[in-house]
């Protein structure tokens, strides 16, 4: 079955506007620029941004659903780590929810799921730390070309 045919299937097609300044594109047609340089987010950067992303959206649809909240600030953050070989990664991440709804019934029940609803992102929901915290395996393939092939 290719992607194509694949509803479970997801992508994006990365472009390169400079050295170190790239475009990444969904099918719809969404971007965002990142990269290296003044104004850009780094790649891991938007590691950090996917997953307290992801987490975020489940939070805030459930919660949203009694109340809007009045502050929603997530930090998600971790330490670059190079290990003995000289190979990068992050550890001890972590994500960092502050959340404010008004004081009526609506809120302190939106709030009042707050904690619940983190947990089951976790646990269960968010893509993105699940597959960082699985450690699923990242493949490649390479096609080069010179002239006026490419």
């Amino acid at each position: 079955m290719s992607e194509n045919e694949n509803p479970n299937a997801r992508s994006i097609e990365l472009s390169r506007v400079a050295t170190g300044h790239y475009t990444a594109r969904n099918a719809a047609g969404a971007e965002i620029e990142f990269g290296q340089g003044e104004g850009l987010l780094s790649p891991v950067e938007l590691l950090l941004a996917a997953i307290a992303g992801c987490s975020s959206i489940d939070v805030d649809t459930a919660t949203s659903r009694s109340a809007e909240p009045t502050k929603f600030s997530v930090t998600a953050s971790g330490n670059k780590v190079v290990d003995d070989i000289g190979a990068n990664r992050m550890d001890d991440l972590n994500l960092s929810f502050n959340l404010a709804f008004a004081d009526d019934a609506d809120g302190r029940k939106a709030a009042s799921m707050v904690e619940r609803l983190v947990a089951l992102s976790h646990d269960k929901y968010c893509t993105v730390s699940r597959t960082v915290e699985h450690g699923t395996p990242v493949a490649s393939s390479v096609a080069v070309a010179t002239g006026d092939e490419g």
